[in-house]
This record gives structure tokens, C-alpha cells and sequence, in this order.
């Protein structure tokens, strides 16, 4: 399938040396703007953006979910209490039950990096 549009100069310069992975790309980009348009993936992102920026310690230890996500998490536990989740939500609560525990674990390891610290 051939497409044509057009695109900005500057896009142009920055893909001129990636034209054999242009599918690749677009594929990417698809996948990418998808995940954004699941519910729940904005809020989780965020977290695991927050963490690959490498933060303090007490960056860490100080971390809270946005109030974006802690609403998604409390409309999912509402809704579990009141009629039951369906697959789709049940699926992204463990997600979220996954992204609690990294973040737990990542706590830990800076409660312990501090505490080392302190002692030093």
C-alpha cells in the first residue's frame, strides 16, 4: 500500500536518515498513540517515567499517585465494591496492583539507601 502526505521540513530532516524503518516507525507510533488512549495508561506512565528519571531517595519516598490515577483507582475500587469489575478493568486493576508493587519495592530500596546514609 502506498500513502502520501506531507509532513513538516523539520520532520523530513529527522526521518530522511530512518526511510528503510519508516513501517517500523509508524507502527511504533500507532502502538504508542493507542496505549495513550487506553484508560489508565496516562496515570501509569506517569509512575514509570517518574522512576526512569533515576530520583532521590526522598524523591521516592515522597512519591503519590496524580490525582488523575488515584480517580481511576477509586472508580475501580467503587466499582468492584458496588457491581464487579469486567475483564477489561479487572485486567488494568492488576496492573495497577503490579504498579503498586514496584513503586512499594523502589520505597524500600530508598528507605534503605537513606538509612545507609545516615549511618555513613
Amino acid at each position: 500500500m502506498q500513502i502520501t502526505f506531507d509532513l513538516p521540513d523539520e520532520v523530513v530532516t529527522q526521518l530522511q536518515p530512518f526511510t528503510d524503518k519508516l513501517p517500523q516507525i509508524l507502527e511504533l507510533g500507532l502502538r504508542e498513540l493507542n496505549l495513550r488512549d487506553q484508560e489508565g495508561f496516562s496515570g501509569m506512565a506517569e509512575v514509570l517515567e517518574f522512576l526512569a528519571s533515576i530520583p532521590t531517595a526522598e524523591a521516592i519516598i515522597a512519591l503519590r499517585p496524580s490525582e488523575s490515577l488515584q480517580s481511576e483507582i477509586n472508580t475501580l475500587l467503587e466499582k468492584n465494591r458496588t457491581v464487579g469489575l469486567n475483564l477489561a478493568e479487572e485486567q488494568q486493576w492488576q496492573q495497577y496492583q503490579y504498579l503498586e508493587h514496584i513503586v512499594r519495592m523502589a520505597k524500600a530500596r530508598a528507605f534503605l539507601k537513606l538509612k545507609e546514609s545516615q549511618l555513613e
